[in-house]
Order: C-alpha cells, then structure tokens, then sequence
C-alpha cells in the first residue's frame, strides 16, 4: 500500500499561472531524464531541437464544450450551471449549485430569452435539464456561457479560444488537454519540418481531473471513468512508427495505454476507460510524455510519477518551484523522456 502523502507538496498561490503565455510555445520546458534524473531547463519552442525524425507525437483533439451559466429559480435566489453534455434535443445534463434546492419541476431564468427546467436528479450534484429559448438556443448559450475554467484560476479570460487547443475538434469535455495548450502551427510545421510525425487521439475530460484523492491509500482510489477514443490511423502509425512515442498530456497517455494490448501494439475504437496508472505501472506504448506541473494528490502526478520515478519527479517540481516555474493549466510543462 502507498501513502498518497507521499505525492504532496507544498504549492504557493503565487505560482499558479492565472493567465497564458503569449506566443503559446513561449513557455518555459523542463527536460528530465527518466533514466538518470538530468534536469535541463529549456523553452517550448525547443521541442523540434528535443524529438527525432521518426518519433511521434500523439495529442488529444477534444474541444471544450463545457458552459458556466448563472441564473435565478423563478422562486428566488441565485443558480449556478455548469452546462456538460447534450443528451438529445433540448435535454442536457448540468452540474447545479445549489443542487439541494433544485428539485424536478424547478424553474430556472438564465436570460430574458432562456429557461431551464430540471427534470431529473442525477446525484451528486448532476441534473437533467430542459432548455426552452425565443431564439436560436445555441446562439443564446453562446453568448451569456462562459469557458468553464479550473477552479484555482481567478482570472477571466478574453478570448475564450485560449482554452483551447488549435488542434480542437472532438467536442465534450469540461477542461482543456492543457499540455497541448503550448502548441502552436508554426511549431506543429517544425516538428514535421524534421520528421515527427503526427497523430490524434480523444478523450472526453471530466471535472474530477481538477478533484485531488481523498483516499490516504493510493490504491483505495476509485478513478472516474471518461470516454475516449483511438482511431484507426493512430492505431497504424504507432505501429509503423520508427521512433519513440510521445504522448502529449496525461490524458493522450491514459488513452495510448488504455488501448494497449502489448508492447507498442494498440487496438482501436472507442470505449469508457477507468484506467488508473500510478506506481508501479509497465508502459506498454509510451516512450516520452510532456506534461504541466500538476495539483499534489492528485492522478495526475501520480501517473507521470509512474512513468519518471516518484523521487526523480518530486526533485524536479521542486528544482521547478526554485527556478520561476508557472505551474498548472496555463503554466509551463515538462518533457520526461
């Protein structure tokens, strides 16, 4: 049994990235050694210097299309909605605050033209809604919705296509693939400049990626389960691939992995993954990860701790913290190969 105390560190508020680098690959990359615990500290726009010609790098194209929407019950008091998924039509399912208070049959104003009524409770806070709009619903969730940003970051954000990647495409998630964050086109141009080549991956991001574990034993931990994707081309490149494979977020190297049935050898398709990858874990597809510097206690860090070594990650976020690091979403990432 592993203490998850062992995956704690003490993180300042003050070095939390509230707000994005410009250009995108400006932020800063630290390069750790799996292997001997060699730490270099470079820039995002030296990833074509980092890779070689027939290495691969796998992302993950998911689109936020998550909503925060603030309201009112026609009854009185404030409501606030956090749109997830479109079930069919009108219906869609919502994390609500306060769940309590909204009961089926509740009425909720969002807009002079948009309503919500709650149909169904869903536990834990989830409920089914409909929407009823005068104008064209999509439109109107357009304009008074707002990118649902992680709860540690207190600024807005101007342009809502900063929370996202340029690659964006597969819509459902509720958070960003932030490690992808840091690409740029003239960047991606680069990397196949000099023969890396490309692949796509999805998968849907949930709220609880932000949740730290509440279990004291790693291994009592329920991992939540989020759907993801592998397409048939990916499948074929990793196979024909030459080089080594990198997994660009822990949410690509949850679904490489999940879709593994040997050593570089992967199926496709598509299915609901309760993967939970913490030490020790035998990777079966990936060679290489660039991640961000993630929450304490959280799967997240326990995934890359996995792939780095425990000691050897937990000196280099704290090498990061001493030298200017930005941490988390919008922070600065780390290559680990």
């Amino acid at each position: 049994m592993q203490d998850l105390s062992l995956y704690d560190y003490e993180l300042p508020d003050d070095r939390i990235a509230q707000t994005p680098l410009e250009p995108r690959d400006a932020a800063k990359l630290l390069w750790l050694c799996r292997e001997t615990g060699e730490i270099r500290h470079k820039r995002f726009s030296d990833l074509p210097d980092l890779l070689d010609e027939g290495d691969l790098l796998v992302l993950n194209d998911t689109r936020v299309t998550a909503l925060r929407l603030n309201g009112r019950r026609t009854t009185g008091g404030g409501v606030e909605l956090l749109l997830l998924r479109q079930i069919e039509g009108t219906k869609y399912v919502a994390l609500c605050k306060p769940a309590k208070r909204l009961r089926p049959g509740a009425e909720i104003e969002l807009s002079e033209t948009l309503t919500a009524t709650v149909l169904d409770d869903g536990g834990q806070g989830l409920k089914t809604l409909r929407l009823r709009c005068a104008n064209d619903l999509e439109e109107e969730l357009s304009r008074v919705g707002r990118v649902p940003l992680p709860p540690y970051i207190h600024s807005s954000l101007p342009d809502a296509e900063r929370y996202q990647t340029i690659f964006a495409r597969s819509p459902g998630s509720s958070a960003a693939p932030t490690a992808a964050l840091h690409f740029t086109a003239h960047l991606l141009d680069r990397l196949q400049s000099k023969g890396v080549q490309i692949a796509f991956v999805s998968l849907d991001i949930g709220l609880d990626t932000f949740r730290p574990i509440q279990s004291e034993q790693v291994e009592d931990h329920t991992m939540h389960g989020e759907l993801c994707r592998l397409p048939e081309k990916t499948a074929d490149a990793i196979h024909g691939s030459r080089g080594r494979i990198v997994a660009v977020g822990t949410t690509a190297v949850r679904t490489l992995e999940s879709f593994a049935v040997g050593p570089k050898r992967v199926e496709s398709g598509e299915k609901e993954t309760r993967l939970f990858i913490r030490p020790p874990y035998d990777f079966l597809v990936v060679d290489s990860i660039i991640t961000n510097f993630h929450l304490p206690r959280t799967s997240m860090l326990l995934m890359v701790a996995a792939f780095a070594g425990r000691e050897r990650l937990m000196r280099a976020y704290a090498e990061a913290l001493c030298t200017e690091y930005r941490f988390l979403s919008f922070g600065d990432a780390m290559l680990v190969m």
